[in-house]
């Protein structure tokens, strides 16, 4: 006989219960100590390791994504970045020394990291595993207690977190909560002590409305559109394998660091969509739509609106290669539309998908003008031998993050700050990136009762005023000139 219960919805006073335990948990120091953060650190590699194949498997069952490409962008990824904390946290947690002035002499003074509390992380479906427990990871470095809200657009993904983050760390401190919109309007109605939402800009907003009635910090990972600037001095065949494996090779160009259009002169443009045509054919085969090394478009709604992209009528022709696509197994094979309109559907948001826009100038510098145009995206790449022409760029182009000669490669240096700029997000993780984003840079001031001036103090004297002015302005003969009275 089926049963007629129903799932207990999570709601405001579930939330608002789950928050007051880990608060709890939080202000007993349970997650301060360094040997609690190395266990849950240590906890996260494992499972990983141990579940590697039942992840893989969640990933192609959302996404369709190959075996290697599960594992190397996602897997891998995340235990790096947990080896990397493990290696470094004694360092982060440290007190870092700092100078002190004249004016509090004699004093000693340092910056304490010290952990927020009680922090939200909603993730993204794009790539559910690394992008939901990557920020988790600087949360638990920095040792606070951690809500992970995964994405219900990636069910399988999202489901085994739950059971795995469940049965491998202290559920004391780390709780993950399933759901949609229902959920995550319950979980944004509480105080948090940080909020990490990783999406798209319209969503941000609300998560942004939300912070702000508990003036609660935020990091903002969103996107936007990462233009790739492709220069004729260059070696081309491997320029366009970089452009394929940051475009295709990075989920079907589900990734919010993918190249989002190219531009060119009108002159080199031929042999650069020829390159492109040819790198893809060796890479995907003659029918991409049947190759294991392409993701599918995550569902129904993002496939029609990808579709619509492509059935602009400014669009529509400009399709000088691909286009062709599988609506029953949710397929759009690699894709290249050359000199679209700039004011096209297609040039007006993230594309977000595998369709890349090549648009043409008569000089390459004029290429600047069109990125700067728009709001500041997530990466911008440029492919280039000109020296001044890359110094140029670097200088004037405003992104979340450039690479030179490469597309993505920045995303797995845990030295570099990976976070956007304006539309494209708030915020930066990755690395020491990640601890610092889930800490509190405490100052702190050291003093002994010894040297107390009375210049400090009043009455005050011409004589006291000269000395303060002196004290304050920091140098040593400007206070020795106060004593003597010169002016």
């Amino acid at each position: 006989m089926a049963s007629n219960t129903k799932k207990k919805v999570f709601g405001s006073e579930d939330a608002l219960a789950m928050v007051e335990e880990l608060r709890a948990a939080f202000d007993c120091g349970k997650t301060r100590g360094c040997e609690w953060r190395i266990s849950q650190l240590k906890a996260l590699i494992k499972l990983s390791e141990e579940h590697e194949k039942e992840i893989v498997q969640a990933l192609h069952s959302d996404l369709s994504k190959s075996e290697t490409e599960a594992f190397v962008q996602e897997i891998a990824m995340l235990k790096n970045s947990s080896k990397v904390a493990l290696k470094e946290l004694k360092h982060w947690i440290y007190p870092e020394k700092v100078k002190t002035s004249l004016a509090t002499f004699p004093s000693s003074a340092e910056i304490v990291s010290e952990p927020l509390g009680v922090v939200l992380v909603i993730s993204a479906w794009n790539y559910p595993f690394l992008l939901s427990l990557d920020p988790v990871i600087g949360a638990i470095a920095a040792g606070n207690a951690v809500v992970l809200k995964p994405s219900e657009i990636a069910p399988a993904t999202s489901s085994l977190m739950a059971k795995l983050l469940g049965d491998y760390m202290d559920n004391s401190c780390i709780r993950v909560v399933e759901g949609a919109v229902d959920e995550t309007s319950a979980l944004l109605e509480q105080k948090w002590d940080k909020i990490f939402y990783t999406g798209n800009g319209r969503v941000a907003r609300v998560v942004m409305a939300a912070a702000a009635k508990h003036l609660t910090p935020v990091v903002l990972e969103l996107g936007g559109k990462s233009p790739v600037v492709v220069d004729s001095n260059i070696n081309l065949k491997v320029a366009t394998r970089r452009i394929i494996a940051g475009k295709w090779g990075c989920n079907n160009g589900q990734a919010c660091i993918s190249p989002d259009y190219v531009i060119t002169t009108k002159e080199y443009a031929p042999k650069l969509v020829d390159a492109l045509k040819t790198e893809l054919e060796k890479f995907y085969g003659k029918n991409p739509l049947e190759s294991e090394d392409l993701s599918r478009i995550v569902n129904s709604n993002h496939f029609n609106r990808l579709k619509k992209l492509l059935d602009d009528d400014k669009v529509s022709g400009k399709i000088v290669h691909g286009g062709k696509t599988d609506e029953s197994k949710l397929k759009i094979s690699p894709t290249l539309l050359l000199d679209v309109p700039r004011d096209s559907l297609i040039m007006s948001e993230e594309i977000f998908g595998p369709l890349l826009p090549i648009l043409t100038v008569d000089k390459l510098e004029e290429s600047f003008v069109v990125i700067n145009s728009g709001p500041k995206p997530l990466a911008a790449y440029i492919f280039t031998n000109n020296k001044k022409l890359k110094e140029l760029f670097v200088r004037n182009i405003s992104a979340g993050g450039v690479v030179v000669n490469d597309t993505t490669l920045h995303l797995a240096v845990h030295t570099l700050p990976f976070g956007g700029v304006g539309e494209s997000g708030v915020g930066a993780y990755h690395g020491k990136f990640s601890f610092d984003a889930f800490s509190h840079k405490k100052a702190v001031l050291y003093r002994s009762f010894i040297g107390d001036a009375s210049v400090r103090y009043p009455p005050y004297t011409s004589t006291k005023q000269r000395l303060l002015k002196a004290l304050i302005g920091g140098g040593i003969l400007g206070v020795i000139r106060a004593l003597f009275g010169w002016s």
